[in-house]
């Protein structure tokens, strides 16, 4: 039997709907139970402040809010191939025990729907990895 759990924590998905290993996540005495803190209430709040960004800035903060207040890790970069539009862009989140399969696909949309209505930001992005610079 886990311990007690202080907060609320992400309801269990239905048997087979994802492999996010959070009865392992529970079960284990030193994982790190941050990400289980992102109920779906918590998701629905987290992807309307994500859609809200409005500068490069403010997703670099974001994601440092993500990494520090539930151990999860935002990696945004152009793609393998030549970046003509968001969908170029490789828009991830570092798996991790507890981590829900659902998370892991709406939290990047909801960075790609940012993008397209603020390109500066992928500019911005772009640029941080030296496409623009004098090379």
């Amino acid at each position: 039997m886990p311990p007690a759990i202080p907060y609320m924590i992400r309801e269990e998905c239905p048997p087979g709907a994802c492999i996010c290993g959070r009865d392992d996540l529970l079960g284990d005495p030193d994982g790190d139970l941050r990400i289980l803190r992102l109920t779906k209430a918590e998701e629905k709040k987290l992807i309307a402040r994500i859609e809200g960004i409005a500068s490069y800035a403010d997703l670099l903060r974001m994601a440092e809010l993500m990494q520090a207040q539930l151990g999860m890790v935002l990696q945004v970069a152009p793609g393998n191939r030549e970046v003509r539009t968001v969908r170029g862009l490789s828009i991830q989140l570092v798996e991790r025990p507890g981590l829900c399969s659902k998370t892991r696909q709406t939290v990047p949309a909801a960075i790609r729907r940012c993008l397209e209505k603020n390109p500066g930001i992928v500019y911005a992005i772009l640029d941080a990895h030296d496409l623009f610079g004098a090379g």
